[in-house]
């Protein structure tokens, strides 16, 4: 009985280790850099800005990013933009179905940005965040730890890692991508070069386009990102003065009584 279920255990460990060592191999994720990562690092508002209009200009008409509220677009912490230009931005760009007028009308900052499932893309809301975990060795995600490459870095190569190749299999056209775990993808290659026109200057390569979407993305999945560091600062800092005055009062109160022998 117990060898039996030993044989199994052992079966299912193999079988699961040579799943996750083919899924980590398979798809290649670059190591991009971004400001965000470290200890301390922090969102780059002008990025995330790009990124927003990377979205809004290409990825939108077919990704949703239900889970966001357009009002954070404000936020210190995030793009940043004036109320004023958040409110024109949601009536510019977004229609959302109002249940009390039992119809369409334009979006308000008080809306989330709408989904968007009319090709059945996924939703970007939490893309940069649930993507961290699956690549690296085994598909432990150490890659992360070790690195810092997590969500953004995989969505970044997605984007750029597409090599001009195409499949057609059961009359469907795939495309060759070396990020993808499987090898080919059916999201045609999205971003090409002078796609958008940044009002900053900064020039719209594929690989720049790709970084800035990935970090507004991050933003989206993580938007409190900053404060969580901050928070976390605070704590290791006081966790260390804690242990330094611990330590010290140990000392003074055992001070007298070292050294000395007890009576036999």
């Amino acid at each position: 009985m117990f060898k039996k279920l030993a044989l199994t255990a052992a079966t299912a460990l193999t079988l699961a280790a040579g799943g996750a060592f083919a899924a980590g191999e398979e798809g290649h994720v670059e190591d991009f850099d971004f400001s965000f990562e470290g200890p301390f690092g922090s969102y780059d508002q002008m990025q995330l800005q790009r990124g927003l209009q990377v979205y809004t200009e290409i990825c939108s008409s077919c990704h949703g990013l239900q889970y966001v509220p357009l009002r954070t677009l404000s936020d210190e912490g995030g793009p940043g933009l004036p109320e004023d230009q958040v409110r024109a931005y949601a009536q510019q760009n977004f229609q959302v179905f109002d249940a009390e007028e039992d119809d369409f009308r334009a979006a308000t900052p008080t809306d989330h940005f709408p989904a968007n499932d009319s090709v059945g893309a996924p939703d970007l809301s939490l893309m940069a965040k649930s993507r961290a975990g699956f690549h690296g060795p085994h598909g432990t995600g150490i890659n992360q730890i070790i690195y810092g490459m997590g969500g953004p870095e995989y969505i970044a190569s997605i984007l750029t890692g597409y090599t001009g190749e195409e499949l057609e299999q059961a009359g469907t056209v795939l495309y060759e991508n070396h990020a993808f775990p499987s090898g080919y993808i059916g999201m045609p290659p999205p971003l090409a070069e002078g796609q958008v026109e940044y009002q900053d200057g900064t020039e719209a390569s594929v690989e720049q386009m790709a970084k800035d979407v990935s970090a507004f993305l991050m933003w989206a999945a993580e938007p409190k990102m900053m404060a969580r560091k901050s928070v976390g600062f605070v704590g290791v800092l006081f966790l260390v003065v804690l242990s330094v005055l611990l330590y010290l009062t140990n000392k003074r109160i055992w001070a007298p009584l070292k050294g000395k022998k007890t009576p036999a």
